[in-house]
C-alpha cells in the first residue's frame, strides 16, 4: 500500500516538473513575442536583447531542470532504500514462520511415531 502511495507521489512529481517547464517555456516565448511587438527600440538592438533573454531562460530552464533530476534521483534512491528494508523484514518473518513451522511438524512426527509404537 506505501508502495503504490509512493509510486502515485513520484508520478504527481513528475507531472509537477513537466508542468513547470511547460510553463516556463510557453511564459518565455509569449514574454518574448509580446516584446517584439512593443519594442521602442532598433531591430537589431531587440535581436540581441532576445538573445540575452534567451540564453538566460535556457540557463533558467537547464538549472530548473537538474534541480528536479536531482529531487526525483534522491527520491527514487529514499523508495529503493526502504523497499530494501521491508524485503529484509518480510525474509527475517519469513525464516521465523518457516522453523516454528517446522518445529511444529517435527513435534507431529514424534508424537505420531509415538502413537505408532504403543498401538
Amino acid at each position: 500500500m506505501d508502495t503504490k502511495n509512493n509510486e502515485i507521489k513520484v508520478a504527481s512529481q513528475s507531472n509537477g516538473a513537466k508542468g513547470l517547464l511547460f510553463g516556463l517555456v510557453f511564459g518565455s516565448i509569449a514574454g518574448a513575442v509580446s516584446m517584439l511587438f512593443l519594442a521602442p527600440q532598433s531591430g537589431k538592438k531587440t535581436r540581441v536583447e532576445v538573445q540575452q533573454g534567451v540564453a538566460q531562460l535556457r540557463d533558467r530552464t537547464t538549472e530548473a531542470v537538474k534541480d528536479r533530476v536531482d529531487q526525483v534521483k534522491t527520491r527514487t534512491d529514499q523508495i529503493k532504500t526502504d523497499l530494501k528494508s521491508k524485503a529484509t523484514d518480510l525474509e527475517h518473518k519469513g525464516k521465523d514462520l518457516l522453523a516454528k513451522q517446522l518445529g511444529n511438524v517435527s513435534q507431529v512426527a514424534r508424537n505420531g511415531k509415538k502413537a505408532i509404537q504403543t498401538s
